[in-house]
């Protein structure tokens, strides 16, 4: 009889003895699968399902920041949508209605309008994001800028891991709707010096802090979404992973042995190693995505062009991608990262692009303007 989910992931880390396993995505984290690892010995990089619902329920950490003073927007949680169409008027527009679990990053609706604030409640509640809108979550839209700040902690020791910038929305000139994200780039200036020093101080170590006394320790990469508000930076929101695609141009500026810094965050030893090392070179990524979406992609159309892409000096990492009788083909909506580094945000902009332009995937788009705020302020 064959294993399933978390039994099948420990037999074979077991049976192959796998040293470290590293969770990437946030669903198999909530669902436990750090927990099943860490019980059979094997070392882990990643939170507890109970750690972990710091990015499974938006709720939990709003009332984590609620009871810690650290600094979000005002919010209300609702399991039934009259309740929360009764509290919109107490928001104003524009409001912010999120799903309550895990929504693969589009369970969030920046409402202009009334209607579109009570539609977005309906939605929810009809099912339009599965089991992740059974609890809505209704918060105050905060003004500012947003930026990206990580930070890894074993459960005890806290340490700043870098700060980069994506954007969200599927068209150029931030239109369109909200995806998993179609570029980013790192660092993010606009996260000052001493504004990262006040997400550590107000945000970051409070929740591990917090956390901690709770008796679920958090380990792994803890990726806070800000808001930088003219009070200062703010929570938008936690996710348990470094998340796609800031993932990759954090890894474009590590200069150290990252399997070294993740074993020893994953046994405990986070204290005992040099700080986090990242040059201060640029690094942009361009999501390549599958033609629809991110409404439903258009899957199996050829992609070629790779080498010629990398011998720019880019790296092309691969997201939703397949081989299909020996030829790559796409296989998700996101599709490829295409990643470069320059001396400035235009620098590595323009590189990103000539590597982009390289590839050849007619089935596929991106946005021809990831870094544009940042390039205009060099500028």
């Amino acid at each position: 009889m064959s294993l399933a989910g978390n039994d099948a992931i420990v037999a074979f880390a077991r049976d192959n003895r796998i040293g470290l396993v590293v969770v990437g995505p946030e669903q198999p984290l909530v669902d436990g699968l750090a927990d099943a690892l860490a019980a059979a010995g094997i070392p882990v990089f990643g939170p507890t399902a109970a750690a972990a619902r710091l990015e499974g329920s938006k709720g939990f950490t709003k009332d984590l920041c609620a009871a810690n003073g650290i600094p979000t927007a005002a919010y209300g949680r609702f399991t039934d949508a009259a309740a929360a169409l009764a509290a919109l008027d107490g928001f104003g527009l524009p409001v912010v209605i999120k799903a309550d679990g895990l929504a693969a990053g589009k369970g969030v609706v920046i409402a202009q309008t009334a209607a579109e604030a009570e539609g977005a409640v309906a939605d929810m509640f009809a099912g339009s994001f599965g089991g992740a809108g059974a609890e809505v979550v209704i918060e105050q839209f905060l003004e500012g800028e947003e930026a990206s700040f990580f930070a890894l902690s074993d459960g005890e020791t806290v340490v700043p891991f870098g700060s980069a910038q994506d954007h969200k929305r599927v068209g150029d000139g931030d239109t369109g709707p909200n995806t998993g994200g179609m570029g980013a780039y790192s660092p993010a200036p606009v996260l000052t010096p001493a504004l990262e020093a006040r997400a550590m101080a107000e945000i970051v170590a409070p929740t591990v802090r917090a956390m901690a006394a709770a008796g679920t320790p958090y380990r792994g990469v803890l990726y806070a979404g800000l808001m930088l508000t003219p009070a200062g930076p703010q929570l938008i929101e936690y996710n348990a992973r470094f998340g796609d695609p800031e993932a990759q141009v954090l890894m474009m500026r590590y200069e150290d042995d990252l399997v070294a810094l993740l074993l020893a965050v994953a046994e405990g030893r986070l204290a005992q190693v040099p700080a986090p090392a990242l040059a201060p070179r640029t690094a942009l990524t361009v999501v390549m995505a599958a033609r629809g979406y991110p409404g439903t992609p258009d899957k199996g159309g050829a992609i070629a062009g790779l080498e010629a892409a990398e011998a720019t000096g880019a790296r092309v990492f691969h997201a939703g991608t397949a081989l299909a009788d020996g030829a790559l083909v796409a296989n998700g909506g996101r599709v490829l990262n295409v990643t470069a580094t320059g001396s400035s945000a235009a620098e590595a902009q323009a590189a990103a692009y000539r590597a982009v332009d390289a590839i050849d995937f007619p089935t596929g788009f991106c946005r021809r303007d990831i870094g544009w705020r940042e390039v205009a302020r060099e500028s």
